[in-house]
Parts: structure tokens; C-alpha cells; sequence
């Protein structure tokens, strides 16, 4: 913990990787001179990397926290959580199971007034669960621990895929340089995606919002469109023909079976859906408030560029 008072009504972001950097440069976007009420919780650090992250956030104006979600008890993170008024976690999956459900139960604990879960993602009360991604489980338990209190507001950002895992090519959706596309479970199916600059410009809008936004899930979308549309807005950037292969849901669940330990397998069968990983975005938080984002031709566009 730092050793200077935290003031009141402060802010906690837990993380700063690419998602948590991101909502602070959203958070500092709302208000310029805020830099000195927000936290970043991060482990402490074990390298010179590590501590390079802690010095440019300091020199920001951000404070620090200290603390190891991995090792740390319910009990130590309520602790770090008590004094805050908002808590945002920015910190997804990569602590391993149980985790969000451990946070979840710290900040609940801690009495902090509004909480931002790590739901950045599809629509849980949707998918449920039994999607192939276990993960995914946890998160509707967050969603039901939430749900069964009520001394703590909660805001569920619905951000659908990240845009920047679209492309990742160990996921294997989009190949850019091979000029492939492949399709989860059929042509018709939807995905929605958000960068994750404007899932941080977003989730600062929303707390920002009046009237206040308490108890809800909010959806944003920066695109949302079918694998066939995908292929097209491809092929149209790429100015040549795209192999189009389907992977259908034999194909997939096949994979998982055979190689159980792969989570980007599992995330593939996870995203082979036809509900709950897409909505329109003429609907979304971000188009009925006129806050632009960056669509996948938005995108290419940088690609190409970069």
C-alpha cells in the first residue's frame, strides 16, 4: 500500500496491460486533472520491466498499489479494495480460474461502492454455461454474486471480441498474409468487436454518464458483422480473393476433445455461436450517445498503414 493518505471517492484500476492503459488514458480523457485519484493495482515488481510500468505510471500523475492477485488472500485484497469508491478490473483470465470470482468476493467484502468486473466480452446471461470455455462459467458466477447483493453497484461492460484478438493469428480467424479467413460453426454467424482504445473511452463514458448507470449491463460495439461480411470487408482491403473455410461444430468440438489443455481451441468452439457473442451496434452505448469507434475497415485501414 502507499504510504500517503488515498483521498476520498477515488479510483482503482486493477491491471495495466493493454486493457488497463487504455482505461486510464479513457478515465484521464473524461477528466484531464484526474491523474492524482486514480490507483493502479500491479504486482510487485520482480524486474526492471516491472518497475519501469510502475515509474511511467507515477510520472503520470497515477499512484500505485501494490499486490498479487495469485497470492493474495479474499481478506489482503479487501484490504487494498476498502479504500476506494470505484474498483474497474482490468485484469482478464491470465490468473487462472477462480480468480474473478476472488476478486469479485474481495471487492464485495471490501464495501467498495461501484464495481466494473472483468466482463469485457460477450453477453454471459446468453451463453451461460456448458460453452466449451470454462472461464466463461466463472464469469456468469460473478455475475450471480453480483446479482445476489445489493451494497455494491455494478456496471457489466459488454464489449464483445477484442478487435486486436480478431487478427491474432495463433486464434486463426483472420490470416491477413495468407489472405484466409475462417468461419466459427457457419457463414451466417455474428461476432461483435471493440478495440480496446474504445472499450477504455467507453467504460470511463459510462461511469461518467448521468443520469448515474447502476446495476446494468451496458453494451458497446465498435463493429458487428457475419464471417461472410468479414470475408468481404477483407477481400475488399486486400483487393484479392480470400480462402473462405468453415470450421463447423463437428470440426471444433473435435479439436477441443483431442487437445483438451488448448484454450485457444476451447475459445474457438466458445465463439462458434449464433447468440450471445453479438448485437447491433446501432444499439450499442457508444451509437445512441454519437461516440465514434473504430470498425474493422477502420482498422484494416491502420493495418495497412502501419
Amino acid at each position: 500500500m502507499p504510504e500517503t493518505k488515498i483521498p476520498a471517492a477515488t479510483t482503482l484500476v486493477i491491471g495495466a496491460g493493454e486493457l488497463g492503459l487504455a482505461v486510464l488514458s479513457g478515465l484521464l480523457e473524461q477528466n484531464p486533472q484526474g491523474a492524482s485519484s486514480i490507483s493502479v493495482l500491479l504486482r510487485p515488481p520482480a524486474d526492471a520491466s516491472g518497475a519501469q510500468v510502475a515509474r511511467q505510471l507515477r510520472d503520470k500523475g497515477f499512484r500505485i498499489v501494490h499486490g498479487d492477485l495469485a497470492t493474495e488472500t479474499v481478506n489482503g485484497l479487501a484490504t487494498i479494495f476498502a479504500p476506494f469508491g470505484t474498483v474497474i478490473c482490468c485484469t482478464g483470465f491470465v490468473g487462472g480460474p477462480g480468480t474473478q470470482r476472488k476478486i469479485t468476493e474481495a471487492v464485495l467484502q471490501a464495501g467498495v461502492e461501484r464495481y466494473v468486473p472483468w466482463q469485457f466480452g460477450v453477453d454471459y446471461d446468453v451463453v451461460g454455461r456448458g460453452s466449451g470455455q470454462e472461464v466463461f462459467d466463472e464469469q456468469t458466477d460473478v455475475r450471480d454474486m453480483l446479482r445476489g447483493q445489493s451494497a455494491t453497484q455494478w456496471v457489466i461492460v459488454s464489449t464483445g471480441m477484442f478487435t486486436s484478438f480478431l487478427f491474432e493469428p495463433a486464434f486463426g480467424l483472420v490470416d491477413l498474409e495468407r489472405a484466409r479467413i475462417h468461419a466459427l460453426g457457419s457463414w451466417d454467424n455474428r461476432l461483435t468487436v471493440t478495440t480496446s482504445d474504445d472499450i477504455g473511452r467507453l467504460t470511463a463514458a459510462i461511469l461518467a454518464h448521468e443520469p448515474r448507470i447502476r446495476n446494468e449491463v451496458v453494451y458497446v460495439a465498435g463493429d458487428t458483422f457475419s464471417y461472410t461480411q468479414l470475408a468481404d470487408m477483407v477481400e475488399g482491403r486486400l483487393g484479392r480473393h480470400v480462402e473462405r473455410i468453415l470450421w463447423d461444430m463437428d470440426r471444433l468440438r473435435s479439436d477441443v476433445a483431442s487437445h483438451p489443455s488448448d484454450g485457444m481451441r476451447k475459445y474457438r468452439l466458445a465463439f462458434a455461436r449464433d447468440s450471445g457473442v453479438a448485437w447491433d451496434k446501432d444499439r450499442a452505448f457508444n451509437a445512441v450517445q454519437g461516440i465514434e469507434v473504430i470498425d474493422v475497415p477502420a482498422w484494416l485501414n491502420k493495418w495497412e498503414a502501419a
